[in-house]
């Protein structure tokens, strides 16, 4: 529950501190006197987003902090799966700079807004007047009936199976999209690598074919050349050998008298040694190289085909065409992953189906179930506040064949009449505003005893209503609060004398400014105030012994 909301500089607030009764808490107060203000201020920690910074000190940030009891309402695997620390006075706060930034704690840990939405929606339900079109949606109908059929382990199942199935199923489909695509493609991407493979491509053969083609070619050329050189060498009568010789000999002469020509002599003697064996190295290559056209035409169709493949594909290497051969394996090797990937998905998706039709099934026979005390607990509650002839049909219809959603496979209508001889219409055709409180009321009351949610907020849900219907409201309000805090809002006095802790929410001025306090009444101060409901601000005696009656004094 609520224990206690403090709201520091927040529009017309510049400092609250409330401390709230576990039980039926009434706040009364004149038309803008800051009611609205406090619960804008308490949404603020309940995950809502800043609408826009008016603060009571523009230099100031706004701090709005709430404590909650938590004991007894199973919240701690919630705090251990946000990674936060438990406590059963857990502490909810929201800072909001002048520069607009905002910042959310739990227990002094930042958390996200995500987080602090999560963790209030099981902490408070605020029901307002405005709240009253929720009757007619088709998510709140079956909130309803899943509340009072107590089909909340149930409706967790389905939809985490529901989630995963159309996880698997959307998977699935993308696959078989792109199975599909592959699948069109395929024919061709296996004859472009066949051709690649039979083409048996090595990576650096294009350079050994280019350099060979260049010898083939010039083969004649080639020989003549090394014939010469040959014949310089080594063949024609003043060869460069014999001379060479010759001028060794003529050394080795003149050594014999002069000892220090010794190393010239060396040296003359090793060139002439490798000027041989060049000359015979040279005969040789000259005598292996031979004119083979035969060859020629070999090099030069596997150099064409090496050519074509890389303009064919806009590459620049015979790498190019081995990576492209590769790529081009691995998606023909993938679509038949792909395939084996959706023979399993498709029977995991189909297990899934299978349970969340299941699932779903069981929601149906709990939901329909559930409608004869729906319809017969609300009837019962309207009776007592006034609208004796209502009357309250819900029909709970399957979807087409093989369909289902988030919230089943039930699509459900609540219709109503309020008065007697009018067969049922859709809830927002046929109910005032009046009507749509005291309906809205019935279905709340109904919804807490079923749930555990430690607090509900009635913002001014009196809208159309007063007299013995106003005193029937606040009983109900009252028995409410016997199984969880009630907070209430109201303008009516049947309603505030109902309260177990009463607060009166007033403005004050001073000399430059107009600012929102609140104050818990005391006994003797209860009766001026619901007195001043009553009949204005100066209550005569009548309306005091009024007031008097109602507090039960």
């Amino acid at each position: 529950m609520l224990s206690r909301l403090s709201i520091k500089n927040y529009a017309l607030i510049d400092a609250l501190d409330i401390h709230f009764d576990s039980g039926l808490n009434i706040l009364t107060g004149e038309t803008g006197a800051g009611k609205s203000i406090i619960m804008g201020g308490l949404s603020l920690i309940l995950g809502q987003r800043v609408e826009s910074r008016y603060f009571f000190n523009q230099d100031k940030k706004c701090i709005i902090e709430g404590h909650f009891d938590v004991s007894g309402y199973q919240l701690a695997p919630f705090f251990s799966e946000q990674d936060l620390d438990y406590e059963q006075e857990t502490i909810l706060r929201r800072e909001i700079s002048a520069d607009g930034k905002s910042r959310a704690f739990v227990n002094d840990t930042p958390v996200t807004l995500g987080v602090l939405k999560a963790l209030a929606e099981k902490l408070i339900d605020i029901h307002s007047q405005h709240a009253t079109l929720q009757l007619s949606t088709e998510a709140f109908q079956l909130l309803t009936l899943d509340s009072v059929a107590q089909n909340h382990t149930l409706r967790g199942q389905y939809s985490a199976t529901y989630q995963a199935y159309r996880a698997i199923q959307g998977r699935l489909d993308q696959l078989r999209e792109e199975a599909q695509q592959a699948r069109s493609e395929a024919d061709y991407h296996q004859f472009l690598y066949d051709e690649l493979a039979k083409a048996n491509l090595h990576a650096d053969e294009q350079g050994r074919l280019e350099t060979e083609q260049q010898q083939l070619t010039h083969a004649e050329e080639i020989k003549r050349n090394l014939f010469g050189v040959v014949y310089a060498l080594q063949e024609q009568e003043m060869n460069a050998i014999a001379l060479l010789k010759e001028a060794v000999q003529q050394l080795q002469q003149a050594e014999r008298y002069m000892a220090a020509l010794a190393p010239q002599t060396e040296r003359l003697q090793s060139s002439f040694i490798e000027l041989k064996d060049l000359a015979d190295e040279i005969s040789r290559t000259e005598q292996g190289i031979v004119l083979d056209e035969a060859r020629l035409v070999e090099v030069n169709e596997r150099l064409s085909l090496l050519y074509m493949l890389q303009q064919k594909h806009r590459v620049d290497s015979v790498a190019g065409l081995i990576a492209l051969r590769e790529e081009l394996g691995g998606r023909l090797e993938a679509l038949s992953s792909d395939e084996a990937e959706i023979n399993r998905l498709e029977m995991e998706a189909s297990q899934l189906k299978t349970e969340t039709f299941e699932l779903a099934a069981q929601l149906s026979e709990q939901r329909r179930l559930a409608i004869p005390l729906v319809q017969d607990e609300v009837s019962r509650i309207l009776h007592e506040v006034g609208m004796p002839h209502s009357r309250l049909q819900i029909v709970l219809s399957p979807l087409d064949t093989g369909q289902v959603r988030s919230s089943g496979q039930d699509k459900v209508a609540f219709l109503f009449t309020a008065n007697k001889g009018q067969e049922p219409q859709p809830i927002g055709k046929v109910a005032s505003g009046g009507e749509l409180s005291r309906l809205m009321l019935a279905i709340k009351s109904l919804i807490a005893k079923t749930s555990s949610l430690p607090t509900i907020i009635f913002d001014e849900i009196d809208t159309g209503i007063s007299g013995e219907v106003a005193l029937k409201v606040g009983d109900i309000m009252e028995r409410l609060a016997d199984h969880m805090q009630v907070i209430a809002i109201t303008h009516l006095p049947q309603i505030a004398s109902k309260g177990k802790a009463h607060f009166r929410v007033y403005k004050k001025e001073s000399a430059d400014r107009t600012s929102t306090g609140i104050v818990q009444l005391e006994p003797q101060e209860r009766v001026l105030e619901i007195a001043q409901m009553l009949s204005g601000a100066k209550p005569g005696e009548a309306a005091l012994q009024h007031a008097a009656e109602l507090l039960g004094n």
